[in-house]
């Protein structure tokens, strides 16, 4: 009876059965795949480079936090205007792509060793510090807008608007029947219907299956979306599914790896975002402590995984994997909500599971069939699988103010939160790319949410300190 009764999931420190491993890994990397490609899109990178990178500082993190720490990492959004920035630059785009790269690189490694000296200081301080300049008014809030500013990108997906936008740019790529069913607006009606299926399937399989089959209601969903794809695409003629993103007659290709080119410009671009991201890997970590304990909890575990306590190493870790990443050719990165919000859903904190997933990863990047595969799963389903991961992410954040038991009636609390949210999410929407013009300058809107938000709740407790003594 008592069997029966036992939760299903695997904390950090359990190994699944090998099958198990491998599906559970491959749902990690569908849910961190989309992400980190359309990062180096954006930017330019080599998109294989950026596959590889994300395991390998995947590797490096997870050991040189000692196995503890059961984050993925991925290609951040955070630098893509500061990389774009330099990309773009008329001088160095004169040189060629691999140059271009080569200059950008040199900035995010320099910002991997912003990260690794907050690292060693938050390690130094100590928590108490910590928790009053990250109170969970702010990481909560943060994880909040992280969530919710993603929010676009899932619903464009989901109804077809990247899709359109790819046919657009390559209108020799696609027949006259894809074109009719824009102009008729066929393909936007069924991009919705497959967005919903995949959603409503991966809610349903969620919350409805059990035992071992609960833990991968992300690939099922994904795959019940692919399938339904795969219909309406025959059905239609809308090339929903296709197989030949990647024009390269090689089953197997090394990507390309760049070495970083010393540039000050790179450095006074990009290095300083690493600043801003540490309340986001605060509150991912945050996240990460609340749910592997309430598991823990349930599996009757006498362990406590004191995760939360290790932001020092944790930031440690993401400045390396920034390093890494950022000397063979990779965009700078962070630990990846996604994942988290997986972990979360299906109970699977296993750290063997990532380090399968981080190798599998690097094994795709190798092997333009696996690249394509991948790159098969229609706009569509990625955003019906977003709609449900990116809200999850959102409400991360609310929970970490619940578990932290944060008064919503004190004024304090409710000022940090609300400018938070509105210059987060405001900046977000109201300008292109989520940059906010100020003095003759652009800012990040979530590192600009994040920066305000602590020095507001640092200056507002300054008042309420000397109101205790």
């Amino acid at each position: 009876m008592s069997s029966k009764n036992q939760p299903v999931g695997y904390l950090p420190d359990e190994r699944p059965p090998f099958l198990e491993l491998i599906f559970f890994a491959l749902q990690q990397i569908v849910v961190m795949f989309p992400a980190t490609v359309l990062v180096a899109v954006i930017t330019g990178f080599h998109v294989s480079t950026t596959i590889f990178a994300s395991g390998l500082a995947t590797l490096c993190f997870i050991f040189i936090t000692g196995r503890k720490i059961p984050l993925y990492y991925g290609s951040s959004f955070s630098y893509i205007a500061a990389i774009s920035s330099i990309m773009t630059t008329e001088a160095i785009a004169e040189n060629g792509l691999n140059t271009m790269i080569s200059t950008a690189q040199f900035g995010i490694v320099m910002s991997g060793l912003v990260s690794i000296a907050a690292g060693l200081i938050i390690s130094k301080v100590g928590k108490d510090v910590v928790d009053k300049i990250l109170p969970p008014t702010v990481t909560g809030s943060i994880a909040i807008i992280i969530g919710l500013t993603l929010a676009g990108s899932a619903m464009n997906d989901a109804g077809g608007a990247t899709f359109i936008g790819a046919i657009s740019s390559s209108p020799d790529k696609f027949s006259s029947t894809v074109h009719d069913a824009i102009t008729s607006g066929l393909l936007n009606n069924m991009s919705w219907i497959i967005a919903a299926v995949t959603l409503v399937s991966t809610i349903v399989y969620s919350v409805y299956l059990k035992g071992k089959l609960s833990q991968l209601p992300i690939l099922f969903g994904l795959l019940t979306g692919y399938v339904v794809a795969l219909i309406i695409g025959y059905a239609t003629g809308i090339p929903f599914v296709s197989f030949n993103v990647q024009e390269s007659n090689k089953i197997f290709s090394l990507p390309i790896f760049t070495l970083p080119k010393p540039s000050l410009a790179a450095v006074a671009a990009i290095m300083p975002i690493a600043i801003a991201t540490i309340p986001e890997s605060t509150a991912h970590l945050y996240q990460l402590d609340i749910y592997v304990n309430d598991l823990a909890k349930k599996k009757n575990s006498s362990k406590i995984y004191k995760i939360a306590d290790k932001l020092g190493l944790n930031l440690i870790g993401d400045g390396l994997g920034d390093i890494i990443s950022g000397f063979i050719g990779g965009p700078a990165g962070t630990n990846y909500g996604e994942n988290i919000s997986t972990m979360a859903i299906t109970k699977v904190f296993s750290v063997p599971v990532l380090i399968a997933a981080a190798t599998i990863t690097m094994v795709i990047s190798c092997f333009t069939p696996l690249i394509n595969a991948v790159y098969s799963i229609p706009k569509a389903v990625i955003g019906g699988l977003s709609i449900y991961l990116f809200g999850v992410i959102a409400a991360q954040g609310i929970a970490i103010m619940l578990d932290r038991k944060v008064d919503m009636f004190k004024s304090k609390n409710l000022a940090v939160i609300s400018v938070i949210l509105i210059v987060g999410l405001g900046g977000n929407y109201a300008f292109p790319n989520g940059m906010i013009p100020m003095f003759g300058a652009q800012f990040p809107a979530i590192a600009s949410a994040a920066i305000v938000g602590i020095a507001l709740n640092l200056i507002l407790s300054i008042g309420e300190k000397k109101a205790t003594e």
